[in-house]
């Protein structure tokens, strides 16, 4: 299960550290009590391994489903989207093109362009609370996932992280930059195109 939630390192040590855990002394109940609480953890095991499969089995169902919707081969151009996500995000924007005419109509359905209020000398610009959520969940997932796989979005992450921005917002403003860029790709019907979509910038250019 770890390896499948791209795991790579430390299974040794936990193995070691849990089996020294369950070796150590520990206080016990009458046999009585104990049989039971022992039924109980196998019940509460059984539910849970049912759960599981039942999981794994949706993931897969989604997997070959996705793959066949029109829009895939366009989603999963994207670094960092892969058919669970891309299938969220698909799932939430819908098949209908024209239902955003513009990008920013994409973005402030999921949460991802900041709102501004202005009253007389004071201005206010900070995040969306009224959003698609389930959106706006798997935005997040994608833009920390192309961390590792553009290094344009990973250097635009950077810029903002430099500029003040912390974490979340950094993020925020990368799944914003993206989802722009998918708006314009389904709408031209084009894969992503990593050169235009983090042009390299010249000294003192700001991107």
């Amino acid at each position: 299960m770890m390896t499948n939630a791209g795991r790579k390192r430390g299974f040794t040590e936990d193995a070691e550290r849990l089996h020294t855990l369950f070796r150590q002394p520990a206080a016990c109940q009458l046999p009585a009590p104990e049989e039971a609480m022992g039924i109980q953890a196998k019940a509460l095991l059984t539910q849970l391994n049912a759960a599981c499969k039942a999981v794994d089995e949706l993931a897969k169902a989604v997997e070959r489903t996705v793959r066949t919707h029109p829009d895939a081969p366009i989603m999963l151009s994207f670094p960092g989207v892969g058919a669970q996500v891309g299938a969220r995000i698909l799932a939430e924007i819908g098949d209908d093109r024209t239902r955003f005419a513009t990008a920013g109509g994409l973005k402030a359905y999921a949460g991802a362009a900041p709102i501004t209020r202005a009253s007389g000398k004071r201005k206010y610009v900070g995040r969306r609370f009224v959003k698609n959520n389930r959106l706006n969940h798997a935005g997040y997932l994608w833009a920390f996932a192309t961390l590792t796989h553009s290094k344009g979005a990973n250097a635009h992450y950077r810029r903002r992280r430099e500029a003040g921005d912390w974490h979340a917002q950094a993020l925020r403003h990368l799944f914003n930059r993206m989802l722009g860029q998918l708006h314009h790709c389904l709408q031209n019907r084009i894969a992503f195109d990593e050169s235009i979509a983090f042009p390299t910038a010249c000294p003192g250019q700001a991107v």
